[in-house]
C-alpha cells in the first residue's frame, strides 16, 4: 500500500482549511505532519507526499518551508510522487498568484521527485504566476478570498487527478 503523507503549517488557517478538505476527499490513511517540526530526511518514508503552501507577500515561499530547502535540495527524492496545493489572492495579487506552489515545485523537482496534479487556469483571472507550466498549475491553487466557493470542487477533482 502506497504510504502518504500531508505536509503543510498547522498555524496556517486557510491552508489548514483546505488540507482538512483533501484529508476527508483523499479516502486512504494520511499521516499528517507539521512542516514546523518535519525532518527533511523523513520525506523519504513517504511514496506520495501532498505539501501546502500559501503565497507570501510578493510570491515568496512562507519562512517555514524557505528554511527547508537547502536540506530538501540534498535529497534524492526520485521514488516520489509530490502534490503541491496552496493559496493566493488573484485579485489583490495578480502578478504573482500562486507563485509559492512553482517554487516549492522547483525545489522538489531537483531532488527528481515526479510532479503530480497540474491543474486548469480555467475560471481564474490573473496576470502572471511561478506555478505556471505549459498554461496548467503546476499544482493546485485556491484563491479563498475570492473564490472561497470553488475550493472544495477543485480540491475534489484535484484529488482524483493525483490518486
Amino acid at each position: 500500500m502506497m504510504k502518504t503523507a500531508i505536509i503543510y503549517s498547522h498555524s496556517a488557517t486557510k491552508t489548514v482549511q483546505a488540507a482538512k478538505h483533501i484529508k476527508e476527499s483523499y479516502g486512504k490513511p494520511i499521516d499528517d505532519i507539521d512542516v514546523d517540526s518535519l525532518n527533511p530526511n523523513d520525506l523519504k518514508k513517504y511514496d506520495m507526499l501532498i505539501l501546502g503552501v500559501p503565497t507570501w507577500f510578493d510570491g515568496e515561499l512562507p519562512h517555514y518551508w524557505d528554511e527547508l530547502v537547502p536540506a530538501i535540495e540534498d535529497l534524492d527524492l526520485k521514488k516520489q510522487k509530490v502534490a503541491i496545493f496552496g493559496n493566493g489572492d488573484q485579485v489583490g495579487y495578480p502578478e504573482n498568484f500562486g507563485d509559492a506552489v512553482g517554487l516549492l515545485a522547483e525545489v522538489f523537482e531537483s531532488t527528481g521527485a515526479t510532479i503530480v496534479g497540474h491543474t486548469s487556469t480555467q475560471g481564474y483571472t490573473f496576470e502572471s504566476s511561478l506555478a505556471l507550466r505549459n498554461d496548467k498549475f503546476v499544482g493546485l491553487v485556491l484563491d479563498f478570498e475570492n473564490q472561497n466557493k470553488m475550493n472544495k470542487p477543485r480540491i475534489k477533482e484535484w484529488i482524483e487527478s493525483i490518486d
